[in-house]
C-alpha cells in the first residue's frame, strides 16, 4: 500500500492507476485502499500549504483520487455493516478549502452503511450549511478540511449553528487527515475523523 500512497503524492497518475487495477485484482482490501490513498493526499496537502505544491497540482490530485475511488467503491458494496440508527447526513468542505476528495468518499461509505447523505461540495460558505441544517435536518453535520485556513470558519458555522438555536438538535464531525483534539476543542465540534471509516462508526454509535 506504500506505492499506492508514494504514487499519489508523487503525482504518478499512470502508475497509480495500474497499481489500483492490480491490487484489485489480486482481492486486496478496498478500505486499505483508501487509506492508501488517503495518506498520499495528506502528503499533497502538506506540499501545498509548503509551497511546493500549487493549485494545479491540487486540482490534479483531485482528479486521480476520483479516478481511484471509482474503481474501489464497486469493491466496496458488501463490505459495511448498516448501524441500528438510519438518518440524515450533511457534509460539506467549508469555506477558503477547495479540497473534498476525503469528504467524497467518506460521503460514500456512509451511504453505502445506509445513511442518506447530501454533499454541498467545497467551499460551501458558512450561512449556506447552517441554513442547510435547518432545512436537511441532518442527525449529522461533517465538516471538511485539509488546510489549516479550514479551521476558523469550521468555528464560525459552529458558531452560527448555537446563534440559531440549532447546535443541540446535530452532531458535527470534523474530516481531515490533520484535525486533532485540540482542533476539535477549539472549533466546539462533537468528534473528529482522520478517516472515512470512522465516520461510519460514529453514525453506528448514534441513537
Amino acid at each position: 500500500m506504500e506505492k499506492i500512497t508514494t504514487a499519489m503524492a508523487d503525482m504518478l497518475e499512470d502508475e497509480l492507476m495500474a497499481l489500483t487495477d492490480k491490487y484489485l485484482a489480486e482481492g486486496k482490501d478496498p478500505k486499505a485502499l483508501l487509506d492508501a490513498y488517503q495518506a498520499g493526499m495528506t502528503e499533497v496537502g502538506k506540499r501545498f500549504e509548503a509551497g511546493e505544491y500549487f493549485v494545479s497540482e491540487l486540482i490534479l490530485a483531485g482528479e486521480m483520487m476520483n479516478a481511484g475511488s471509482e474503481k474501489i467503491k464497486p469493491f466496496l458494496k458488501g463490505t459495511l455493516e448498516a448501524g441500528p440508527s438510519k438518518g440524515r447526513v450533511l457534509i460539506a468542505t467549508v469555506e477558503g478549502d477547495i479540497h473534498d476528495i476525503g469528504k467524497n468518499i467518506a460521503g460514500t461509505m456512509m451511504e453505502l452503511a445506509g445513511y442518506e447523505v447530501k454533499n454541498l461540495g467545497e467551499d460551501v460558505k458558512i450561512t449556506t450549511i447552517v441554513e442547510e441544517v435547518k432545512n436537511f435536518n441532518p442527525i449529522l453535520l461533517g465538516l471538511s478540511g485539509l488546510l489549516t485556513l479550514a479551521y476558523d470558519p469550521m468555528k464560525a458555522v459552529v458558531d452560527q449553528l448555537k446563534e440559531a438555536g440549532l447546535r443541540d438538535k446535530v452532531k458535527v464531525l470534523l474530516g481531515g487527515s490533520q484535525i486533532d483534539e485540540h482542533i476539535l476543542k477549539y472549533v466546539g465540534a462533537d468528534v473528529f475523523a482522520n478517516d472515512a471509516m470512522t465516520n461510519v462508526t460514529y453514525l453506528n454509535s448514534l441513537k
